[in-house]
């Protein structure tokens, strides 16, 4: 039984374009297989979010149900098994099922609905789809195969479970069958993709059957899909892994020849660091791809942050549609511009400077009868006029030339409200770095410059500085960030006490400080551009805060 394994990455909402290239596989990489598999919801894309609730989008769903069995009847000796949704009958509970479809020779032969419902922040499934009973076994062509959809496969994650356990389901069907198949849509995020590979090794092994997990890639918003599809023999070892962060198609012959599109194996598979550094690349490319951007402008301050965006998106989109803009306040130091002109360089992005000294003195002028002396010293109100005015320069240039504004403030300055509201910090199309935290930060720029010196030394050694006061430093405001970006993961990804944390040794007034920071810039976190999620893990809650409410902490 030969089996093509699709790794693919479909764009949310496009059905005919999604559908198109299933024919175009079953014409050409998948003809002389028996069966087609596809990823958890494939056929919209995933999430499909608040589109499921248009009766118009119920109406093309379903045309494209139709158009899939035509597709199917025209080949015949391919099963297609794909996710899709499909409507519920009229009833109670929500309007949908998350499925999966068995067609064969034009018929739909059969269908598996998800049973497991992620409530959890990044898609809350169960506000769209109803639950549906389980039955994921079917035969084709002799063999008897296990189908799961997502976390049908296992028991939801606790704060006390480190790795994933085989949900009650699989423990009872697994002996049903010769072969596992999980039509997934994973998120990545730092460390996912081992837990899974362990997982996967693991079951295959206890139940002593194959195991493939077909996993969708691509980006769509804030999340991102690595892929790194996995088939794993009946003993546990690792047959096929498909390539990170894209597209993938391989032919296997589980009870006969080894994959026909080779796969890295584990030993090859890249480092965290670098799974991070194209997450965010491949985050990027698909944010504009599917929002119709080809190019991008960033801000470039001179400061390790937008020094790493620049490369990402170099990288990403390549270097002839990036601007760099610097613009230079009378606080910014001559090395900052020289040095963004170096990295713009080394990159081979095109590179502009704009000195805003003249539209700030104009804003001061204007303001002078109400904000300034005698009515009161200079203060952040001063320093933030200049970070709007950047802002406004970068999104003057997108209307006017259609550039994609990636913004460069890092998930530890996001998560104190370290950055202007609407300044250039925060405001713009995507939020590039937003779950990055500052320490990974000089980690993302080591692996920018692996191969050669393209952020200059000077960037990555020199102070974290705003520039927006004479002498200023992100150090005289913020804590080391090695010990702030560890107070924040105690407290909002391990969700430690206070005290809690301050019994760990840090400091009683540092973690005073960085708690209420935390809740007082909510309104700032709310406002900004979507971030893409690379690090929190997206199995968990969200974080959300109250912006409006009076508690003790």
């Amino acid at each position: 039984m030969r089996i093509t394994i699709a790794q693919l990455n479909p764009v949310v909402g496009d059905l005919s374009g999604n559908l198109d290239r299933i024919e175009h596989l079953l014409a050409e990489e998948a003809a002389d297989s028996d069966l087609l598999v596809l990823p958890e919801l494939y056929l919209t894309g995933y999430p499909p979010f608040g589109l499921l609730e248009k009766e118009w989008f119920r109406q093309q769903v379903s045309a494209a149900l139709e158009r899939l069995g035509c597709i199917s009847a025209r080949h015949r000796g391919t099963a297609i098994l794909v996710g899709a949704p499909t409507p519920k009958a009229a009833g109670t509970g929500m309007g949908w099922y998350n499925s999966a479809l068995l067609y064969v020779g034009g018929e739909l032969l059969w269908t598996q609905h998800k049973t497991t419902l992620p409530p959890y922040d990044l898609f809350n499934e169960a506000a769209y789809f109803q639950p549906g009973h389980p039955a994921p076994v079917v035969t084709i062509n002799g063999k008897r195969l296990g189908v799961f959809i997502g976390e049908d496969l296992w028991t939801l994650p606790s704060a006390t479970q480190e790795e994933l356990k085989p949900s009650p389901l699989l423990m009872e069907l697994a002996a049903q069958t010769g072969l596992i198949i999980n039509l997934a849509a994973y998120p990545f995020y730092c460390g996912w993709e081992e837990k899974l590979f362990r997982f996967g090794a693991a079951c295959a092994e206890r139940f002593r059957i194959p195991f493939l997990f077909v996993n969708q890639v691509g980006a769509n918003e804030e999340t991102i899909f690595c892929g790194q599809s996995l088939l794993f023999n009946g003993d546990g070892t690792v047959r096929y892994v498909a390539p990170s962060f894209q597209e993938a198609v391989a032919m296997v012959d589980l009870w006969e020849d080894a994959p026909s599109a080779g796969g890295s194996t584990p030993s090859a598979r890249p480092t965290a660091r670098r799974m991070v550094y194209d997450a965010l690349v491949l985050g990027i490319r698909d944010y504009a791809r599917k929002t119709g951007f080809t190019k991008a402008v960033v801000g470039l301050s001179g400061g390790i942050d937008s020094a790493l965006v620049c490369c990402l998106a170099a990288e990403a989109l390549g270097p002839k549609n990036v601007l760099a803009v610097t613009m230079p306040s009378p606080y910014s130091s001559v090395g900052s511009v020289e040095d963004s002109r170096l990295l713009a360089h080394n990159l081979g992005i095109d590179f502009q400077v704009i000195p805003i000294t003249t539209i700030l003195q104009s804003f001061l002028t204007g303001l002078r009868p109400y904000i300034g002396y005698p009515n009161g010293p200079a203060d952040t109100t001063e320093e933030n006029l200049q970070a709007r005015i950047r802002a406004n320069i970068l999104l003057a240039f997108s209307n006017k030339y259609g550039y994609l504004v990636l913004t460069a403030g890092n998930k530890s300055e996001l998560m104190v409200g370290y950055a202007t509201l609407n300044g250039v910090d925060l405001s713009g199309g995507l939020g590039v770095l937003a779950d990055v935290p500052k320490t990974m930060v000089y980690e993302l720029a080591a692996e920018a410059n692996r191969e050669r010196e393209v952020i200059p030394a000077a960037i990555i050694n020199k102070p974290p500085s705003a520039e927006l006061r004479p002498n200023q430093f992100d150090q005289d405001t913020l804590p080391p960030y090695p010990v702030l970006d560890r107070i924040l993961a105690l407290y909002l990804e391990e969700n430690w006490t206070p005290a809690e944390i301050k019994a760990a040794g840090f400091a009683e007034a540092m973690v005073d400080w960085v708690v209420r920071a935390v809740h007082r810039s909510e309104f700032k976190r709310r406002q900004t551009a979507p971030g893409l999620r690379v690090t929190t893990n997206p199995l968990g809650p969200k974080r959300r805060l109250p912006v409006a409410g009076k508690f003790e902490i």
